[in-house]
């Protein structure tokens, strides 16, 4: 059986909505569903048109394995390697959530952070921030999975 050239895998990640959920390829990559609740929470106010917010249950290790895979992903080092941050330092402050209800939702449990770029002929064009697990939008409950906060950068 012949390998998935690299390209293909990222077209399935980053397409991955619209695969039918019957395929047995496709359900061994993430499926990401919009999710802009999040960027009113977490992106800065005069930057959220920039912003786009993607959820996945995929766990951020699974993610993690096809990101770095990926000729697209920058590769700078530090990038793309899960470090562990409270959820005030993953989530910062430029948004507009609640702070409080975010610090009681995860009290002192770290979440799992990994920071990367993507490329499009050697320029960066996007920065994402995936975070596992992350907060329902209402910050009330801890969902599994991963956030991805996406920040396209303009040429």
């Amino acid at each position: 059986m012949e390998s998935i050239p690299r390209p293909f895998l990222l077209f399935l990640l980053l397409l991955g909505p619209y695969l039918p959920a019957g395929d047995d390829e496709a359900r061994a990559v993430p499926q990401w569903v919009e999710a802009p609740a999040y960027v009113a929470l977490f992106a800065p106010v005069n930057e959220r048109a920039s912003y786009s917010a993607e959820v996945s249950q995929a766990s951020l290790h699974d993610i993690l394995a096809l990101i770095r895979e990926d000729a697209s992903s920058g590769q700078a080092p530090g990038s793309w390697h899960a470090a562990s941050e409270s959820a005030t330092d993953a989530f910062g402050t430029a948004g507009l959530l609640n702070h409080w209800l975010l610090k009681r939702l995860f009290g002192g449990r770290q979440v799992q952070v990994a920071r990367g770029t993507r490329l499009d002929r050697g320029r960066i064009v996007e920065s994402w921030t995936l975070i596992s697990p992350y907060p329902s939008a209402d910050l009330r409950t801890v969902q599994p999975g991963t956030l991805r906060l996406v920040l396209r950068i303009a040429p």
